[in-house]
């Protein structure tokens, strides 16, 4: 049976190697195959779209997935609105401003609190209506938001929209589980734990809100914390190699010290999804070291 036409396009399009041709015919498609089933079930463009969360730790390879499963989708004739949280961050002044205001920490843009969710809601009421919208874009180079003229466009209504990123469907952690600190950056940097109970408020309130309205939650489970850390630094390390080759000056490469605090940032909520999340997840994959995937449910 010859592969679906826009799979060899997608591999090129994403220098992603033949090998992942496996990936995608034992779990993109079918899991595509399941969400254009309930996207057409609503009648399209007479129903709100299907709102899909797709959530992964970094490394895990959600970017990836969520693009292909765009890609099949609009294959199939629907119309795919592909979202990142990445690309709702505030803007670096408005995280400067939380950094003053509420804690330093708030200024490294990633947790829960610095990302503009009402930018997020309002884009997704928008896609479920006739005409155009604007998608949210984030310029990492830079730390902050591009120009809304440059945000590229999409006419809708949407059948589906995909929404991807790092702790999307997070559920807020009980207050005692804030009393002790996970790492040395929480130990040193936030005593009092000032900061993580602003990151967990922020996942009780606006947070909450934005998850509770997806349809399909899916999960791509990390066997572990320590595995993301080596899957994040074999990223470094690529981006080390790609500037070397490059000449590229203006790109910002980690060493092994600015990684680990970079990650420690993430550590409590990412243990606390890959301990809480598959029990509820619609969709589960979990993962093992090598990033091979099993789908579990």
């Amino acid at each position: 049976m010859s592969d679906a036409p826009w799979i060899d396009d997608f591999l090129r399009r994403e220098a992603l190697p033949q090998a992942y041709r496996e990936v995608l015919r034992a779990h993109v498609l079918p899991l595509g195959e399941e969400l254009a089933a309930a996207a057409r079930g609503r009648g399209r463009g007479r129903g709100r779209p299907l709102d899909v969360g797709l959530c992964g730790a970094q490394g895990s390879g959600k970017s990836t997935m969520a693009a292909a499963l765009a890609a099949h989708l609009t294959a199939g004739g629907l119309t795919v609105a592909a979202l990142s949280l990445d690309d709702c961050y505030l803007t670096h002044a408005e995280r400067q401003s939380l950094a003053r205001t509420v804690h330093p920490l708030l200024a490294t843009r990633g947790v829960p609190g610095t990302h503009d969710v009402a930018l997020a809601r309002r884009t997704f009421a928008s896609l479920a209506k006739p005409g155009e919208t604007a998608l949210p874009s984030f310029d990492k180079a830079v730390d902050d938001r591009r120009d809304a003229a440059l945000w590229p466009r999409i006419a809708g209504p949407a059948d589906v929209v995909l929404f991807e990123g790092w702790c999307v469907g997070a559920r807020p952690q009980p207050p005692e589980a804030l009393r002790e600190p996970v790492n040395a950056l929480e130990r040193d940097e936030d005593p009092r734990g000032l900061w993580r109970a602003y990151v967990n408020s922020a996942l009780e309130g606006e947070y909450r809100v934005l998850f509770d309205g997806f349809d399909r939650l899916i999960l791509l489970q990390a066997p572990s914390f320590e595995v993301v850390f080596d899957w994040r630094r074999e990223q470094e390390r690529k981006l080390a190699r790609r500037v070397a080759a490059s000449g590229e000056k203006a790109t910002r490469v980690m060493d092994e010290a600015q990684l680990s605090r970079f990650i420690a940032h993430y550590e409590r909520l990412t243990r606390h999804i890959l301990a809480e999340m598959p029990a509820r997840a619609d969709v589960l994959f979990t993962l093992d070291a090598e990033r091979r995937l099993a789908r579990r449910r």
